[in-house]
Parts: structure tokens; sequence; C-alpha cells
């Protein structure tokens, strides 16, 4: 019984790790983040990821709505920044595009700066998830 059991887990390793460099061989793999929930006044929300081609953030405010912002490596990229409270933002960058700042890391952030709680939903995409 017990070399049965070493037989497959041996199999099951070996297919593991087999499909592991497939993934490997098609490049680096990412999934968009993502924040949801209840902002009060003041608090502030953030999600990265890093981009070698495209990067594109997405939001949503309820009641008065929120500041949304892109940073590049730690700085706002000028243009991405809401024009003060938004209920809907968006911001998309492309390496094929004038003002793309390069590839690494990106961060979305949305900040409540209103008097009263707002719902938002904020998604960071990169790469081969922006469609």
């Amino acid at each position: 019984m017990n070399r049965r059991i070493t037989a497959v887990m041996g199999t099951v390793c070996a297919g593991a790790a087999a499909a592991g460099l497939a993934l490997s061989a098609a490049g680096p793999a990412a999934a968009a983040q993502f924040y949801g929930g209840t902002l009060r006044p003041g608090e502030q929300r953030c999600v990265q990821q890093s981009a070698q081609h495209t990067v594109r953030a997405d939001g949503k405010a309820t009641g008065q709505g929120a500041k949304f912002k892109l940073q590049y490596q730690g700085a706002t990229v000028p243009g991405t920044g809401s024009p003060g409270l938004v209920t809907a933002y968006g911001a998309e960058l492309r390496d094929t595009w004038a003002g793309w700042p390069g590839a690494g890391d990106y961060t979305a952030c949305v900040t409540n700066n209103g008097t009263a709680d707002t719902n938002v939903r904020l998604t960071l995409k990169t790469d081969g998830e922006v469609g």
C-alpha cells in the first residue's frame, strides 16, 4: 500500500512540476487588484501591481464621491488624478501612448475627501488583463 501511495504522489508531483514549467514559459502572471468597501471621511485605500506595457484603474463611489489617482513608483502620473470628488473614474496608460512613465510598480488609490461615508470599488489591471 505504501508503494502505491508513493508512486501516485511521484506522478502527481511530476505533473505539477511540468504544469509549473509550462506556466512560467508563458510569462509572468498577474491578477487584477481590487478593493471594495466603505471609506469614512479622510480614509484612503490603495492597490498595487507591476506593469510592463499597460495599466488601467477603474473606480466607483457612492454619495458625495471620492478622489482617485494612479501612481507610478510612488508619484501621481500627470493627468490621472480625478478633479475632486467623483462617482466614476477611469485612467489607462499604454507604452504605445504618449505619457507612458515606464514599466514598474503602479498604485491606484481612492480617498474619501468628503464629509460622509462612501462605498467605493477600485480595480487595478495590468498588461494582459486590460482589453
